[in-house]
This record gives structure tokens, sequence and C-alpha cells, in this order.
């Protein structure tokens, strides 16, 4: 069989030659139509799906961007009316990560450009310029917040009341924040502390205190807010909480570490609950002791009265001399170094001794001031999963654990936590078979997959089928049989309208209420033309190019001969 059918190619120029004029343009444009559109369809078909990378940009930022996905080999389009770049869909993310490695985009434009903008032929009022240096200040302080690691987006609202000339009057600026925080990423009180500040330090007049600052989860991140005694309350009640959760989630971590190596990290489950005491007491005590007892101070005094008449001396020039430096008038004859010392020949007439002691009792005074926060009570609960042992008949499966083994797990859970019976600490432990639970301390929660109609290779190969399908209606049901027409009977149409059939030949007595033929070359072989091995082929060639007609004309003969 031949590859082309040369007789059948030429019937169909002979049959489209034959149409009118009319209907000749009319098929053209429809096979061109026809195949413009199954090419339309297979372009789209393979043309990916584009998604948004960046919207909004300066022309600067659009143009570094642009740059850098050029260097990359990244395909992009830019809307004409917005200039939003998008890119290939399966390739956001990834251009998202390859641009922030360079560090953009990088907001060139200023906030303070607004300032500029232009108001019309007679200016703006003050009041308009007051609001746009408010929304400026505004959008400057966003752009420097967000510059933090942790920090996706910001907004920040200032409210600047109008100052008054009296000092007492006047009100004070307060200022709020909204952080949206990177999914995992949490700020630390002394980075909360810094957006504070740095709030404070921007805007005149603006006090710390008066500064809140709020996640996208709505929970507050400053304590400090007001000097009422209800706000100092709620905040230290907010630093209570935290301090307890912190030590809560430090001792399980205590229990978890240290039974790991045992149990594996998904085998044991911890809890503990602590109870803090955050009473603020001050305690004074003054003790005495009445067994020790020292001098405090002690007076002593000795008065002695002497006769001297009897004393006296040789006259002359040594008993008129006054005493040497020092020593006292009364002494002046007396023996060195004697007690009382007077003339040898005095007279004791009166002598008086006083002493005063004063004596202190032993004393001790103390000053506690225990600080909040102790620890009161602890109380611990652990769970141990049944550990995956060989059985009799060599499958592993799940056995509780030996008294022993739950008695050293005991005992390290109590050192872990620092347990204290005279404070009324408690331990737990048991042992119970886990669930198929992959979730715990120290594991990864499992990320469930997307849908596979939200992946980006489910679109593009829904569009892949829907072009080729497309694309095979308009083979098999435009294409086709506009071939088949063409290569059938005359397409001539007779005097009623209806199209004409075998060239305009009349059909033969036996054949006039059917409505096909054998094309011209039946027709030939119908009419003797030429010789016996040429009709022959002809009818060959003709059941193998069109066999539905040529058994609608055997059985139009069969049931004729019936």
């Amino acid at each position: 069989m031949a590859l082309v059918n040369i007789e059948r190619i030429r019937n169909q120029f002979s049959n489209f030659a034959a149409l009118p004029a009319l209907r000749q343009l009319g098929l053209m444009v429809g096979l061109a139509a026809s195949v413009a559109l199954g090419v339309a369809i297979v372009l789209w078909s393979q043309k990916p799906t584009y998604g948004l990378l960046y919207g909004g940009l300066s022309d600067k930022d659009s143009a570094q961007i642009m740059n850098a996905l050029q260097a990359d080999g990244i395909d992009y389009k830019v809307d004409p009316r917005t200039g939003d770049i998008t890119v290939p869909a399966n390739e956001v993310y990834m251009a998202r990560i390859k641009l922030s490695t360079q560090g953009l985009p990088k907001g060139t434009s200023s906030a303070l450009d607004l300032l500029q903008k232009n108001s019309g032929p007679f200016g703006s009022s003050q009041f308009i310029e007051k609001v746009r240096y408010h929304r400026a200040l505004e959008q400057e302080l966003e752009r420097t917040i967000a510059s933090l690691d942790s920090v996706q987006g910001d907004r920040v609202h200032l409210a600047l009341p109008k100052q008054s000339v009296f000092i007492e009057d006047s009100p004070q600026p307060s200022a709020s924040v909204l952080l949206d925080l990177y999914p995992g990423r949490k700020l630390t009180p002394p980075q909360v502390a810094g957006i504070v500040h740095l709030l404070a330090s921007s805007v005149p007049g603006l006090q710390p205190d008066k500064v809140t600052v709020v996640d996208q989860h709505g929970d507050l991140l400053t304590g400090n807010q007001g000097s009422s005694e209800s706000a100092t309350g709620s905040a230290l009640s907010s630093a209570q909480y935290a301090l307890t959760k912190r030590l809560d989630n430090s001792y399980a971590k205590r229990i978890t570490h240290i039974l790991t190596p045992l149990v594996g990290s998904s085998g044991v489950r911890a809890q503990v609950t602590t109870d803090l005491d955050y009473s603020l007491i001050n305690t004074v005590s003054e003790k005495y002791d009445p067994k020790g007892s020292v001098i405090r101070s002690q007076q002593t005094l000795d008065d002695s009265r002497w006769d001297a008449s009897n004393s006296g001396g040789v006259p002359g020039s040594l008993t008129n001399q006054p005493p040497p430096a020092g020593v006292p008038v009364a002494s002046a004859g007396a023996t060195p170094g004697a007690k009382n010392a007077m003339p040898p020949n005095s007279k004791l007439l009166q002598q008086r001794k006083e002493a005063t002691r004063n004596f202190d009792i032993d004393k001790t005074i103390q000053h506690i001031k225990q600080a909040p926060g102790v620890i009161k009570r602890l109380s611990v609960a652990v769970v141990v999963d049944y550990q995956t042992k060989a059985g009799k008949d060599g499958k592993p499966g799940k056995v509780p654990l030996t008294p022993q083994e739950m008695t050293n797990i005991t005992n390290l859970v109590k050192e872990a936590v620092g347990f204290n019976a005279a404070r009324g600490d408690t331990v737990n432990v048991i042992n119970a078979p886990f669930l198929n639970d992959t979730s715990g301390p120290g594991l990864a929660p499992s990320i469930p997959s997307l849908p596979f109609w939200e992946r980006p290779w489910f679109w593009n190969l829904i569009k892949q089928i829907v072009g080729g399908f497309i694309v095979l209606l308009l083979m098999f049901g435009v294409l086709r049989p506009v071939m088949r027409s063409l290569s059938g009977p005359g397409a001539g149409t007779g005097k009623d309208g209806a199209p004409a059939l075998n060239h305009g030949r009349p059909e033969p007595s036996a054949l006039q209420g059917d409505t096909v033929s054998l094309s011209g070359q039946a027709a030939a072989v119908s009419a003797g033309g030429p010789g016996y091995e040429e009709q022959l082929h002809a009818a060959r060639t003709m059941a193998q190019s069109d066999p539905k007609r040529v058994a609608q004309v055997v059985k139009t003969w069969i049931d004729k001969d019936e």
C-alpha cells in the first residue's frame, strides 16, 4: 500500500475545484482558522503559568530585579499597566530566595517624597502638609523596624496631639506598633525594648512607656505600659507567668534529655508544674544571748587625803626651788615609782575608792529580704513508652519496663529536677504504650503535604491535556470530515441545492434510492470504461480508502438481488 495515494489527492483537488467560489473561500478560511487555532492551543498548553513575584516597586527596584533575573536565567514578564513582575509559577519562591540573598528589593524610594508631591497650582494647606509629614514619619519608622532580621513586615501608628502653650495641659504623644514576624521567629525582651526606645528616640516628646508593641497574633510584647497600679500589676503577672513557664519548660527539657539515651526521643513525655512564691518578705530579727556579756564602759575613782604637816626639808636653796617639769607638786619630794607617793613623814587621813562598770548582753540584729520567685513545690509527671524488643518468635514487639528499670528512671527524674521531699515535691513516672504519634518534644511536627491540585505541575498538566484534546477534536472533528468530503463524490450542487452525485452522471435505476456511490472510479467501472484489471484496481483502491461506502453499495446490491 502506497504511503501517498496520488489518485485520492487528485480527486480532492478536482472536487475542491468543482465547488463554487464562495464555498471554496469559506472552506479555505475555515481550514486556516482551524490550523491557527490548533497551533495557538498547542503554544498555550506549552506556555508555563506565571505568578506574581513583586508588585508596587519603584522603577529603580524593578530595574535591579530584572537585571538579577536575567543574570540567573529566570524568565520574567512585566505588566505594562501596573509594572508588576511575574515569573513562572514553579519558580516564584526560588526567585525570591535568590533575590533575597542579593538584598533585593532594597526599597530605594523615600517616604519623605510625599512632602514633595504636587498639590496643584494653589499649593496645599497646613493641615495637608501636617498629615503628609505624619504619614511620612510613620513609613520611615516602618522601614527602619522592618530591617530587623525577625520582622517580615510592620505597621506604625503615631498619635501626635496638638501641643498647648501651657505645659501642664500638653498631652503626651503615644505610638503603637504591629509586627509581622517570620514563621517560627520570636523577639526577645531586649529586642522589644530596642524597638520601643527606637520609636521613643525618633518622635519628640514620646516616652518609652507610651509605646505599645503587638505581634501578628495579638500578643502584647511590651509589659511596662502605664504607671497605674492596675497596669503595673498586669505587667508583673505577665512576668511571673513567663518565669513560671520558662521554669516548667526547663525542667521538662532536663527530664527529656536525661531519658532520651535510654528510651529514645519519642519514648518519653514529661510535664512539670512549678509552684512559685512571689511574696516579697522583709524580716528584721533581734536576738539576745544572756550567757554572753561584755564590759561596755568602766569608770574608777580613787581619792586619798594625807597629812603633810610634819613634812619639810632642809632650809636652803634646794627647798625653795620648783619641782621638775611633769611632776605634781604633792609628789615633788616623793620617791619615784611609789604608790600615792607622798613625803615619807606624811600621814593618811582619808581614802575613798569608787568604780562604775556598764555591761552589755550579746545581741544579734538580722535584716532578711526574701526575693520573690522561690520554689514552693514541684509536681512532675512522666510517661515512658514500652520498649521494642524481640519476642520468642523473633519478631519485634512492645514490652513493658521492669520494676528495676522504672526505679532507676524515677531516681534519674528526681535528681534532674532537684527533688525535695520536705518541700512537698511529687514525682509520678508511669510506663504505658504510646500510640503511633510522631509529635512530641524534640521532634519536628510533620508538615502536611499539599493536595495535588494545588501543586504547580498539576495545572500545567491540565493545560497540556486540554490543549491536546482540543487539537484532536479539530483534527478528527473538522479537518478529517472536510478532507473526506473533498475525496468523496463530486461536491457540486444540483438544481435543488443537494449535492450532485457522480460528477453529474445519472445513477442506474437500481441505485436511484441510494445516496452514496463509489466516486468517479466506481462510476467508470459501471459505465464500462477501461479494462477489467483497471476496474479491479480502482475497486480495490476505493475499498481501501472508503470501506464504509463500499459496504453500503454492496449491501444495496444484496438487497436488490433479494
